[in-house]
C-alpha cells in the first residue's frame, strides 16, 4: 500500500466530500466558509465533518468496483464477463495485480484515513464549549466507519497494517502488518466505542448505537471461528458476545422489518427503519463520486437514467437460481429479473417494464430520472442509499449466534427472528434451525448485497472443508431462460478448484512494491488507549 500517500487525504479531502452527501442528509454551508482554522468549532461543524464520511470518493470506487464483484461474483451468486479482473474472481485465479482487489484495499484505507483525520481533528481542535457528549458522538461515527473498514480488511487479507494517525506516515511511511486477531480486536474496540457513544436514534441515514451493536454482533460472530483450526467449534466467549450485541438490537431497539421486501431497494424507501447503515448518495454527481450501481443494469435505455444504459450486465448463476423455491418468488423477483418479469415501478410513465432478456440484476436498478423524481440523476449517480447493514441481517446473525456450536436449535428467540425473515418473504415458519438452513437463508435474503462471500469466509475459519466444498460444487455460470427452463451457458473462463488459500487474497502488488514490510511476518499490535 502506498501508505505515504494516505496523508494526502487530510482536511482538504474531507472538505471535498461534503458535497457528496444528499441535501436530505445535511444542511451544509458554502465550502468557502470552511477552513482548518474555523472548522470544528461548533456541534454543527462536527455533524458536517462526520456526514462527509457516509459517501463520496472514498466509498464510490469500492461501491461500484468491489461491492458486487467480490460479494457476489467471487461467492458464486453472480457471473460477470468481459472484464478480466472480474473473471479472475469467478474462476478463483486472483493475483496481486487484480484491480478490483487493489481498489478494495485502497478504498478501505481511504475510509480509514478520512476517519482518522476526523477523529484527531475533533480531539485537537474542538473547543471546550462543545460538550464531551457531542464530541464523543462525532468521534463514534468516525470510529464506526473505521471499524467497518478494518473488519472488511481482516476478512479479505487477514493480517494488515493498522493506522490510527495518518500524519505519522510522513516520518514513518513503511508500516508492518499486524496479526489478524489484533485487526479484529481493533475493529471491535472501534465499534464498542461507537455503541457506547452513538445515540439511540438520529436523523435518517446516520448510524446509531443499534448500527454499531449490529456490526459488533457480526464481527464477533466472524471472529469466533478464526482460531478453531478447522475443528468445527467456535470460541464460545466470542459467540456469546455476538449473541449479546445482536440480541440487544433484536430485542431492545424497537426496530422492525419493512413490510415489503422489494421496497427495501427503492429510492422512496431510502434510510427506512430497517436500514442500520447505508451509504448516502445524491443524483448528479461526477464519475467516482456517486452511486454507480446502475451501470450493472441489464435493461435498455427505457429503465436507465438520461437514456444511458448500463454496460456490465451482471447475471445470476445457475447455482443462485436453483436456491429459490417457487414459494420464494417475492425475494427472487426483487433480486434478479427473469424473462417476462414485469416491474410497474420501472419506466412507470411508459407503462412499466417487462424484462426481455434471460436473467439480470434487479436490486439496485431503480429506473429512470422520472421514476425517481431526480432530474439530475445520471447512470453513474443513482439516488439509492444502498444498505451495508440492515435489520434482517442482524436477525440472522442472532439466530446463528444462538445456534453456535450446536448441530441444531429450537431456541424460541432464534426461531422467532429466523421466521420473521421468512414470513416477510411469504414462507412458512420452521420448527428448528441448523447451520445449512441459516447459510441458505442468509444467501437468499441478502443476495446482491455483497454478503455471501463474507459468510463463506466466516465458515472457512472453522469448517474449511465445507466452505471449499460449497464453492467447488457450484454451477458458477450464467444461463439462458425460457418458459421456466434454465440452460447453463459456458463459463467465462476455466474455473480452478477452490482451496483453503482461496479465502485470503494476495496482497496488491503495487502496495508491496511501495511498502516491502508487507512481506514480513505480522507482528502484535500495541493497543494503548484504543
Amino acid at each position: 500500500m502506498k501508505l505515504k500517500h494516505i496523508v494526502n487525504y487530510s482536511f482538504i479531502g474531507i472538505i471535498g466530500l461534503l458535497a457528496s452527501c444528499g441535501e436530505d442528509f445535511l444542511d451544509r454551508p458554502p465550502l468557502s466558509e470552511i477552513s482548518a482554522e474555523n472548522f470544528y468549532q461548533t456541534t454543527g461543524d462536527l455533524r458536517l465533518a462526520t456526514a462527509a464520511l457516509y459517501g463520496g470518493s472514498p466509498w464510490a470506487e469500492w461501491n461500484y468496483n468491489c461491492y458486487l464483484p467480490v460479494g457476489e461474483v467471487l461467492s458464486g451468486n453472480m457471473a460477470l464477463g468481459y472484464w478480466g479482473d472480474a473473471v479472475q474472481l469467478n474462476t478463483f485465479s486472483v493475483t496481486g495485480l487484480n484491480e478490483i482487489m487493489r481498489s478494495n484495499w485502497k478504498s478501505m484505507y481511504k475510509i480509514i484515513a478520512h476517519s482518522n483525520t476526523t477523529i484527531n481533528a475533533i480531539i485537537q481542535k474542538a473547543p471546550a464549549s462543545i460538550s464531551e457528549k457531542d464530541k464523543n458522538a462525532a468521534i463514534a461515527e468516525a470510529r464506526f466507519m473505521r471499524g467497518f473498514a478494518y473488519y472488511n480488511l481482516a476478512l479479505l487479507w487477514g493480517a494488515v497494517p493498522i493506522i490510527e494517525d495518518n500524519t505519522s506516515l510522513i516520518t514513518s511511511p513503511l508500516v508492518p502488518r499486524y496479526e489478524v486477531n489484533d485487526v479484529y480486536q481493533f475493529a471491535v474496540n472501534d465499534l464498542t466505542f461507537a455503541a457506547n457513544h452513538l445515540p439511540l436514534s438520529d436523523s435518517k441515514g446516520r448510524v446509531t448505537t443499534w448500527s454499531a451493536q449490529g456490526m459488533l454482533g457480526k464481527t464477533y460472530l466472524t471472529w469466533a471461528g478464526l482460531n478453531s483450526d478447522f475443528s468445527g467449534s467456535r470460541d464460545q466467549v466470542l459467540l456469546d458476545s455476538a449473541r449479546h450485541y445482536a440480541g440487544n438490537v433484536c430485542n431492545n431497539s424497537g426496530l422492525t422489518l419493512l413490510d415489503n421486501y422489494a421496497n427495501l431497494f427503492r429510492t422512496e424507501y431510502n434510510d427506512n427503519p430497517e436500514s442500520l447503515f447505508a451509504l448516502q448518495w445524491s443524483p448528479g454527481l461526477e464519475w467516482l463520486q456517486g452511486n454507480m450501481l446502475q451501470i450493472y443494469s441489464p435493461g435498455g435505455v427505457e429503465i436507465s437514467a438520461n437514456g444511458a444504459r448500463g454496460w456490465y450486465g451482471i447475471q445470476p448463476t445457475v447455482d443462485l437460481f436453483n436456491l429459490y423455491t417457487e414459494e420464494d418468488s417475492i425475494r427472487r423477483k426483487a433480486t434478479f429479473m427473469l424473462k417476462g418479469d414485469y416491474y410497474p415501478e420501472l419506466n412507470a410513465a411508459g407503462g412499466g417494464y417487462k424484462f426481455p432478456g434471460d436473467a439480470g440484476l434487479k436490486k439496485h436498478i431503480v429506473g429512470t430520472n422520472v421514476d425517481n423524481g431526480a432530474p439530475t440523476m445520471t447512470l453513474t449517480s443513482s439516488p439509492q442509499h444502498n444498505s451495508l447493514l440492515r435489520l434482517a441481517d442482524v436477525y440472522l446473525i442472532y439466530a446463528e449466534a444462538i445456534l453456535g456450536n450446536n448441530a441444531i436449535t429450537a431456541d424460541v428467540e432464534a426461531l422467532f427472528y429466523f421466521n420473521e425473515v421468512r414470513a416477510r418473504a411469504g414462507l412458512d415458519a420452521v420448527g428448528a434451525i441448523d447451520s445449512d438452513m441459516l447459510l441458505n437463508e442468509r444467501r437468499i435474503e441478502l443476495a446482491a448485497e455483497g454478503q455471501f462471500w463474507t459468510d463463506l469466509v466466516r465458515l472457512s475459519y472453522y469448517n474449511s472443508p465445507k466452505a471449499i466444498s460449497i464453492l467447488n460444487n457450484q454451477e458458477r455460470v450464467p444461463f439462458e431462460y425460457s418458459n421456466g427452463v434454465v440452460t447453463p451457458r459456458s463459463p467465462y473462463g476455466e474455473i480452478t478448484p477452490a482451496t483453503n488459500n482461496t479465502f485470503k487474497f494476495p496482497l496488491p502488488s503495487s502496495e508491496v512494491t511501495a511498502n516491502p514490510k508487507l512481506l514480513e511476518p505480522p507482528v502484535p499490535y500495541s493497543f494503548g488507549d484504543n
